[in-house]
């Protein structure tokens, strides 16, 4: 892409790739535009979603590489990946279609470390005169000076508060920078949005911040930590949403401590925390169906019954 950087510097990783010239730097990924899956998606929170669901976007691979990662067929940065390359015409003109089916918001999923090309996106939508919502879903392993270069063309973040301890990141996500790297992006996205989530006439999100935490089985203080930093850093009346739809991917499904679900008693445990720090915005889920959240990207529309 014309406006790529020389030297890749979009996320914290600073790896310096030369990504136009092939030169791949941690997320192994070039200058053009690799996609996992665009589809109409239903199964975000109901702001989220809206009536008729979002057009999420998934980039390929990713600037984090969480060993539990539920979309690991098109975020591993090794081995086999369902990775598209397509070109701006497609992915604007496979939005589009979407959008003609009622949907009033794009998602950009995955996108830190392909900011270039999520910019190029909405540019080419905004040329054709569409005005969807534009959402950010990411990890929150993002640079405050890339967040800032976004403000006024993301609508809305949903970052993914993962932890607050440095040693779990390190395991995990390879970050062991995360929580700082994290708390500084997140107060960059409430700098920006505060905690008010602005509604349409119908009821659907076209502004704000929402703060999404999954709670990891046996990790419980991490969720702990990571709800007390958004209390006490930022506000309580930022809007929650506290995931319990942690399921063992094929990838963990014999490790020592990512091998096994959450229990009601650890769910519950840290429901109990949000409600002590005063959050009143936000939802919790059912344990009882986890598996109804996770997506097969090797079919036409990763997620079963939509």
């Amino acid at each position: 892409m014309s406006d790529e950087p020389l030297e890749c510097t979009a996320c914290p990783r600073e790896c310096r790739a030369r990504r136009h010239e092939g030169k791949l730097g941690y997320c192994q990924t070039d200058a053009n535009f690799h996609i996992g899956a665009i589809c109409l998606h239903r199964g975000e929170e109901p702001l989220v979603s809206g009536r008729h669901g979002i057009v999420n976007v998934f980039f390929a691979r990713c600037n984090l590489q969480c060993l539990y990662c539920q979309n690991y067929q098109i975020s591993r940065t090794h081995g086999p990946v369902i990775d598209h390359r397509l070109e701006l015409p497609e992915i604007v003109a496979r939005i589009e279609r979407l959008l003609d089916r009622g949907a009033k918001c794009v998602g950009f999923v995955s996108p830190s470390h392909c900011i270039t090309q999520m910019k190029a996106i909405i540019a080419a939508l905004r040329a054709r005169g569409r005005r969807p919502v534009y959402l950010m879903n990411t990890s929150a392993y993002d640079k405050v000076e890339t967040l800032r270069g976004l403000e006024g063309l993301i609508d809305v973040y949903l970052p993914d508060l993962k932890y607050m301890d440095a040693d779990l990141a390190a395991r995990f996500s390879d970050a062991p920078d995360y929580p700082q790297v994290a708390a500084r992006a997140i107060r960059e996205m409430y700098r920006q949005k505060g905690s008010y989530l602005m509604l349409d006439g119908e009821g659907d999100l076209v502004s704000g911040l929402i703060v999404r935490h999954l709670v990891l089985p046996g990790h419980i203080e991490n969720s702990k930590r990571c709800l007390r930093f958004i209390a006490e850093e930022l506000s309580p009346s930022v809007t929650i949403s506290l995931l319990a739809q942690y399921q063992p991917t094929p990838q963990v499904a014999n490790h020592p401590e990512l091998g096994r679900r959450l229990t009601q008693a650890e769910y519950d445990e840290v429901v109990a925390e949000m409600e002590r720090l005063g959050f009143y915005r936000g939802w919790t889920q059912s344990l009882a169906s986890p598996e109804c959240y996770q997506p097969d990207f090797a079919r036409t529309h990763p997620f079963e019954g939509e």
